[in-house]
């Protein structure tokens, strides 16, 4: 099944960096595995903005704070993509607002997460991300229950995500996020939300039952590929 290029996707990145460049190449490969590219033309046009923000690290952001993100929109929206997809956890709190400032559509983790997680019959998790991510309940629903973090702990992980971000002893952040994350394993939770795209870099590949957030954005951008491309070529 070959799609063409004629899609554009925005992706709203450098939240951080890393984590965007994650992010792409496992969405060029996943669109290669999936057998949608037989030549170059295939790809999607995918447009990059990648934006020196403020990491989302602390209890507060700030109307300030937002604008960055609320810009970076913009720009992609008009780059007229076909979509956005905004490489971070902490900022889908916002969404709904967001979404209300742009015509163009956002995807929405929140609604990714929910649908992993009732599809799959996760009952019990534990929650790792920004002590916004946790405090703001991003990824509570009625159907799940959920461990979380206690304040020691975030600010602990907190720490790890602005030192792994610039790059300062990066084994050591891993070792302290994956002792948190073995403590709440074994008191029964069954798998762990990487809840921050830092996380999901740092923890991606090593041995725990996790539910990894980059990997839900790219499978959720490959569908809303195919659907794009399928409603142009009706056109």
């Amino acid at each position: 099944m070959v799609l063409g290029g004629t899609c554009k996707i925005g992706v709203l990145g450098g939240i951080g960096p890393e984590a965007t460049g994650e992010f792409y190449n496992k969405l060029i490969t996943e669109l290669q595995v999936r057998e949608l590219i037989n030549n170059n033309q295939d790809f999607p046009q995918i447009i990059i903005n990648s934006i020196p923000a403020p990491e989302l690290i602390g209890n507060k952001i700030s109307e300030k704070d937002l604008e960055n993100y609320i810009s970076g929109l913009r720009e992609l929206h008009n780059f007229e993509v076909d979509f956005i997809v905004m490489v971070c956890n902490t900022i889908h709190l916002f969404h709904d607002k967001f979404q209300k400032r742009i015509n163009t559509t956002i995807l929405d983790l929140k609604e990714e997460i929910k649908k992993f997680l009732i599809k799959n019959n996760i009952q019990k998790v534990l929650v790792i991300g920004t002590p916004l991510t946790i405090k703001g309940g991003l990824y509570e629903f009625q159907e799940i229950s959920s461990f979380k973090p206690n304040e020691k702990e975030l600010e602990t992980l907190s720490k790890a995500i602005f030192n792994f971000n610039k790059g300062f002893k990066k084994e050591e952040q891993i070792k302290i996020t994956k002792k948190i994350c073995e403590k709440y394993l074994e008191k029964g939770a069954k798998k762990i939300i990487l809840g921050c795209t830092e996380f999901a870099v740092m923890l991606g590949k090593k041995n725990l039952p996790n539910i990894n957030t980059i990997d839900l954005l790219v499978d959720a951008t490959i569908k809303k590929f195919i659907l794009t491309k399928a409603k142009g070529d009706i056109l």
